[in-house]
């Protein structure tokens, strides 16, 4: 295959979505490389790095039809395929605190600076509407080590914010 691309589909999340939409890239010769599905609310959205031989053009209206009749939005780019180079996490940072705006931009601003390269990130609001809690996860590489990443986060903890960092040991092989 000559040509890779990154496929993004948002959309009402519905069952079906997943089947369809591989199933027509499989029809249309195309290859998948890595994927990421993910239900956000009631919002499904698919990443997915595919190989072809035709144009991202070609590849729009391949997937036109089950995408119209899916009502998702799609949106192509090209991109380098780089698989079999992933970098393995070695730290998971948990957060925790009532939701409010910023925590994603203070907490991540202060890894970043503090040495982080975020490899994975997800959230999720839990407890209620009333006394909404905000969980974030993070996966990443500590470039500065774990005690740099507690010291830039020191401060947002002293805002009533739970920030756990612990060391991730990953055997490969």
């Amino acid at each position: 295959m000559e040509h890779w691309y990154m496929l993004t589909l948002v959309g009402e999340d519905r069952p079906g979505i997943v089947a369809k939409v591989t199933s027509a890239l499989f029809d249309g010769e195309c290859n998948l490389g890595e994927t990421s599905m993910i239900r956000l609310g009631g919002n499904f959205t698919i990443m997915m790095m595919v190989s072809t031989d035709i144009t991202g053009v070609q590849l729009e209206k391949l997937l036109s039809s089950v995408v119209d009749s899916l009502g998702l939005r799609l949106h192509v780019d090209r991109i380098k395929g780089l698989l079999h180079r992933h970098i393995v996490p070695d730290v998971r940072i948990t957060v925790s605190g009532a939701d409010r705006a910023g925590i994603v931009a203070k907490v991540t601003t202060a890894l970043a600076e503090a040495g982080l390269n975020i490899l994975d990130l997800e959230s999720d609001v839990a407890g209620s509407e009333e006394s909404p809690i905000y969980i974030m996860c993070i996966e990443g590489v500590a470039e500065e080590g774990v005690a740099a990443l507690e010291a830039a986060v020191e401060v947002i903890a002293g805002e009533g914010i739970n920030i756990t960092i612990s060391p991730l040991e990953t055997l490969i092989g």
